[in-house]
């Protein structure tokens, strides 16, 4: 280590018991979500797959983009409003910084796997066995290091120098380098009660949000507290509450890699969100390793639609000209484009091969893409019917 600073000498054997000592946490079960009575876990690396260029993209997609929603009002102190004058061009620019602004607020938490607190003995020397009969605490604040590059060692009163267990390297970081919002002790809302009345009350992004503050994602917690969030979301079917925040791809993850995804794909059918359940179902396939014409099926989606301009699309969305087209105010009165509907066809055939070979609710499914299908059906309808009576091809 570069710079090591003796942290105290505990003089009381109970001081220390009180400062240091481990909390044996019982492992958090669903209780009474209406969940599955298990947790569950990963069993196995997810970070690889997770972490994938493809995934990313799936996920991505799957979480959308509603600067409504991830730019929405909250109480501050002071709510004054700035007003200037911009041109277009300046107009434009300022809704690409917001289009940037918007991806990094849903930049993604790691999905990794939980870590095992080994026990590494540094060296063992005798000669300093009974020197004095407290443990020393040592802890690197090196000036310019990341949290994960200090390290924190415990001589032990038989002179053996050991790493500390990552319990205490968590809470000697912390007390050196407070990293803000988060607590030396773990607040008393993650116990069962206290969490189960804030499922119970939906407020799930509250949960989330202040999850990932207080834990590390390889962290036992952080896992298991996720898992319950996801599980009684899936019960409750409010996958609404955590789409366009960061917390939508790594729910999506979670289902696609526990094979439960049929909820989730019911609700984006329901919504009429039929390609992110084109990419769900591709998630699930890409997971498992079943073979799929999947990525078939996204270029020709990437054929019929190209990748668009965000920002313009939402400062054209925004400026709600009064010289529109005619072509533009049946398209924006119907909801759909004549593009977005030759996409609705690929995606629906896809969606449909899966239900029929892999979907555990088979029948809610069928029923639900049915439902969609007369739906689309009228729209088209609607559709070339105004196109035709004002001329527009």
């Amino acid at each position: 280590m570069s710079t090591i600073m003796f942290l105290r000498q505990i003089i009381n054997h109970g001081n220390l018991l009180g400062s240091f000592r481990v909390r044996h946490r019982v492992p958090l079960s669903t209780g009474n979500t209406g969940a599955s009575s298990a947790t569950l876990l990963y069993e196995r690396d997810p970070q690889p797959q997770f972490t994938d260029p493809e995934t990313q993209n799936l996920l991505r997609s799957m979480t959308q983009l509603q600067l409504d929603k991830i730019f929405q009002k909250t109480t501050v102190p002071d709510n004054s409003v700035d007003y200037k004058l911009m041109t277009v061009a300046m107009l434009e620019e300022e809704f690409r910084k917001t289009i940037a602004r918007a991806k990094e607020r849903l930049q993604m938490p790691p999905v990794v796997q939980i870590r095992k607190d080994e026990h590494k003995i540094i060296s063992n020397d005798s000669a300093l066995s009974g020197f004095s009969n407290t443990k020393y605490v040592i802890t690197d604040i090196t000036y310019g290091l990341r949290q994960s590059e200090r390290k924190v060692v415990v001589r032990q009163t038989n002179g053996t120098l050991e790493y500390a267990p990552m319990e205490v390297t968590k809470r000697m970081r912390q007390l050196y380098f407070p990293l803000n919002g988060r607590s030396i002790r773990v607040p008393q809302m993650f116990q069962d009660d206290h969490l189960q009345r804030c499922l119970d009350e939906q407020k799930y992004v509250f949960i989330l949000n202040r999850m990932v503050v207080q834990f590390e994602p390889y962290e036992p917690e952080f896992h298991h507290i996720s898992s319950k969030v996801y599980q009684h979301i899936n019960e409750s079917k409010q996958f609404d509450v955590l789409r366009s925040t960061r917390h939508f791809g790594p729910m999506a993850f979670f289902f696609a890699w526990h094979r439960c995804i049929d909820d989730l794909l019911y609700d984006m059918i329901r919504r009429d969100y039929l390609q992110n359940g084109a990419e769900l179902i591709a998630l699930f396939y890409k997971l498992h390793g079943i073979e799929s014409n999947y990525k078939k099926l996204f270029k020709q989606l990437e054929e019929i639609k190209p990748e668009e301009d965000l920002a313009l699309k939402e400062l054209n969305k925004e400026l709600k000209r009064t010289s529109k087209d005619v072509k533009e105010d049946l398209e924006s009165t119907i909801g759909k484009t004549r593009t977005d509907f030759e996409i609705d066809d690929l995606c629906l055939q896809f969606i449909e091969d899966y239900i029929s070979k892999h979907a555990l609710k088979r029948v809610q499914l069928e029923l639900a893409i049915q439902t969609i299908k007369e739906i689309s059906s009228e729209k088209r309808q609607l559709f070339e019917g105004l196109n035709k009576a004002h001329g527009v091809s």
